[in-house]
């Protein structure tokens, strides 16, 4: 019997290979699972920026939704970049239609260039339809902060609060990435219906090649969900991934602004 494992990211593009679906594809791939894309908008966007989003019509991305989910398993769903509130709707009509497992939000909003990704009136249709929707969810502080409309966390003891306050909106864990704070180590939180958070920490890693980071950590953990006995263990190990693909990131030369991190680190120069 095969144990091979079915990925599918429903994202919008990065020609530049750093983020958005071929961020994914990349990180499915270096972690064993076999990766499928449904596009919600051509982004033309570089290292350095986004130039022009092209957005996908809603009944289109149904239509590759039914398509393939017609005929393929799907083991695992990442969701990054929706854009508008038809194509949210889409999304979350194929969710229930079809059952998706293991569905990983990234509520992606803005480009680290500092583009808006998704439009502010789009904001509630992510509240409402897709936070119930999905199995954990992956904001980092200032994504949390607009799902909430308060301010950005500013320690981890106000990012523990603000996390319970998004379990409150239905999904079935949170990830809070803590990326965004100052010191040594970065500290993200694993919040769960039950129990305390679970605090995960890496150490701060020095580059400027952080461009598709918060892609390459969701896409990560929808990857290794399958191959692992629990959500703590495929998220730990997601976060180990991102922060070795973080230390390696220095040896990649792709553009002149915030470059990618090295998803084949282990494969290229030797596992680190």
């Amino acid at each position: 019997m095969s144990t091979s494992h079915n990925i599918l990211s429903i994202a919008g593009t990065d020609p530049s290979g750093g983020a958005g679906i071929q961020a994914d594809l990349k990180a499915f791939s270096a972690l064993g699972g076999y990766g499928m894309t449904v596009i919600t908008a051509l982004v033309a966007q570089t290292t350095t920026g986004v130039t022009e989003v092209h957005e996908v019509a809603p009944e289109f991305v149904t239509s590759q939704l039914d398509t393939l989910l017609a005929d393929v398993r799907v083991d695992a769903v990442k969701i990054g970049m929706l854009g508008t509130t038809g194509v949210i709707a889409a999304v979350a009509k194929a969710i229930d239609d079809y059952a998706l497992p293991n569905v990983v939000l990234d509520p992606v909003m803005v480009a680290k260039s500092g583009d808006r990704l998704l439009a502010t009136e789009a904001i509630e249709a992510v509240r409402e339809e897709l936070l119930p929707r999905a199995d954990l969810i992956t904001p980092n502080i200032p994504e949390a902060a607009e799902l909430l409309n308060v301010p950005p966390a500013a320690d981890e003891a106000s990012m523990a609060r603000q996390g319970e306050e998004l379990l409150r909106l239905g999904p079935g864990r949170v990830l809070l990435k803590g990326g965004h704070l100052d010191g040594s180590s970065s500290v993200d939180l694993l919040l769960e219906p039950e129990g305390a958070a679970r605090r995960l920490a890496a150490e701060r890693v020095a580059t400027n090649n952080t461009h598709g980071t918060g892609c390459t950590l969701s896409s990560a953990v929808a990857a290794l969900r399958p191959q692992r006995p629990g959500w703590y263990e495929a998220v730990h190990e997601a976060k180990e991934y991102l922060t070795a693909a973080l230390r390696h990131a220095d040896e990649l030369d792709v553009g002149h602004g915030k470059g990618p991190v090295h998803h084949f680190h282990a494969w290229w120069g030797g596992r680190g």
